[in-house]
């Protein structure tokens, strides 16, 4: 009897092609403005059931395993790449937009889906729920990949507000489901204002836990084992991913949020053994891209494009409502208090990228069996298509236009544009300043202009922070810490 390994070779085959396929495509489209993830996911397409391929796959067990191991991972290098000093700047902004930010978003694209699908208030915010946070996935990579230097205050915002709101936006999305169960045919009690809160307390109260003490121990692990024992650093790598998958799963387990958890392990893997895991980050950028692929792929299988073509132009309005309104209200009611700048939050408000997460929320609402629950997926698909395509295809065009990005100090036109035309040291005395270039002295004569601009900012100062003084602008130029060490000059 001849064994027949068909069940192995032909799904290895299909796989295997298809990520290959992906990535050389990614290559080149990559070079046109159009993100990985992007091809990803028309891979997927195509290769599913409506497509060449013809691969008849609807299998939401396995695709929201597979999503929830990808997310993990790659919330684990993005801590692992997050540096504690960005906190600095980006800690408030960031807690403010994946809580409150999370919340109005949810309810303004809600209201649009109730609207646009017809849709009862439960089910209707159940969509805005599942749409409503930014994408740690397609924030990390495309930020990495746009080849532009953000200014601080932006870059750290944006990072770790997407590693952060996921908790808000799974702890939404489960109770949103099951306010429809309960009103629907499967009957059961309505939630209690005091579970929903205490159900909230709990994820991120376990999240935070599991995650900072978990990964103060791995680090002090890691720090005993030395460095470079292992040649590449490819088993510190395993040893930090598999650690980390295991942190994401206990929590889940006791009701916590796993993504939280597994985070914050890696923010505080990476700065306090920084020196130990540095040779294992290549490996983890490997284990994150992989991560990406296989996950895109398999939610793209999951899409029967004739089927979402039904519910195409509302979906395209919900997914405009969002972009357009939803996310740059929430974020200017959020940031605006923080002394953010006009261009710092219309670029915050269109890097509000969709990617993974909400396809992954969507498979929620289907294995909890709620009433209608594919057109969820199919509206969370064409979002994350129409961020993809339009948001994220336009990062380093809009960075550029909206003057949020860093030049490189060789580029001297670059440097004079963004830093002036002058360098004055931070010391130098407001008085001595404004008698030089005929100003208003708007201090105290010894005020040094470091002082004042840091004063007239009212936000921690970032390299590329600017203030007007008469028919001058001053801005920073080099810092350290919370201090201002050079400024710019410009005479407008």
């Amino acid at each position: 009897m001849v064994v027949s390994l068909d069940f192995l070779s032909l799904p290895l085959l299909a796989g295997a092609a298809l990520v290959f396929v992906s990535v050389l495509a990614g290559v080149f489209s990559a070079r046109i403005g159009f993100s990985f993830l992007l091809i990803f996911l028309v891979v997927g397409i195509l290769a599913g059931v409506d497509g060449p391929g013809g691969l008849a796959f609807d299998d939401f067990r396995l695709s929201f395993w597979v999503g929830n191991v990808a997310l993990a991972v790659i919330l684990l290098d993005g801590g692992l790449r997050t540096q504690m000093s960005t906190f600095r700047t980006g800690l408030r902004p960031s807690l403010l937009l994946a809580t409150l930010g999370v919340l109005l978003s949810t309810g303004i694209t809600g209201a649009a889906a109730h609207w646009l699908l017809d849709l009862s208030w439960p089910l209707a915010l159940l969509v805005g729920a599942i749409v409503g946070s930014t994408d740690a996935a397609a924030v990390f990579s495309l930020l990495k990949s746009s080849g532009v230097q953000l200014n601080e205050r932006v870059a750290a915002t944006l990072e770790i507000e997407s590693g952060m709101n996921d908790p808000m936006a799974v702890y939404l999305t489960l109770t949103f489901i099951a306010m429809a169960l309960a009103m629907g045919e499967h009957g059961g009690e309505a939630l209690g204002v005091s579970e929903v809160l205490l159900s909230l307390l709990r994820q991120l109260g376990w999240g935070s836990l599991m995650g900072l003490g978990c990964g103060w121990a791995m680090a002090e692990l890691v720090k005993r084992l030395g460095r470079g024992e292992d040649g590449g650093g490819g088993v510190r790598a395993l040893l930090v991913v598999s650690g980390g998958l295991s942190v994401f799963a206990f929590t889940t387990w006791i009701d916590g949020s796993g993504f939280l958890a597994v985070y914050l392990m890696g923010v505080v893997i990476g700065n306090r053994a920084r020196r130990q895991v540095r040779a294992s980050l290549s490996a983890m950028d490997g284990y994150a891209w992989l991560s990406q692929a296989g996950m895109f792929l398999l939610l793209g299988l999951l899409v029967t494009p004739s089927e979402m073509v039904k519910s195409l132009w509302p979906a395209i309005g919900v997914s405009l409502v969002l972009m357009f309104v939803a996310r740059p209200l929430s974020v200017w009611l959020c940031l605006k208090p923080l002394h953010f700048s006009g261009r710092e939050i219309a670029f915050i408000s269109w890097m509000g990228l969709r990617g993974a997460v909400p396809i992954v929320l969507a498979v929620f609402p289907v294995m909890a069996g709620v009433e209608g629950a594919h057109i969820y997926f199919n509206v969370a698909f064409v979002v994350v298509l129409t961020s993809l395509v339009l948001q994220g295809s336009t990062i380093a065009w809009s960075a550029r236009r909206l003057n949020v990005v860093l030049p490189d100090l060789d580029d001297t036109e670059h440097a004079r544009l963004v830093f002036g035309d002058f360098v004055l040291a931070a010391p130098t005395p407001m008085g001595d300043l404004c008698v030089f270039y005929g100003l208003e002295l708007p201090c105290e004569p010894d005020t040094s202009v470091g002082q004042w601009l840091a004063d007239t900012l009212q936000r921690p100062p970032v390299e590329g922070d600017t203030a007007h003084l008469g028919k001058a602008e001053i801005s920073v130029r080099a810092i350290e810490g919370n201090a201002i060490l050079q400024v710019g000059i410009r005479m407008t």
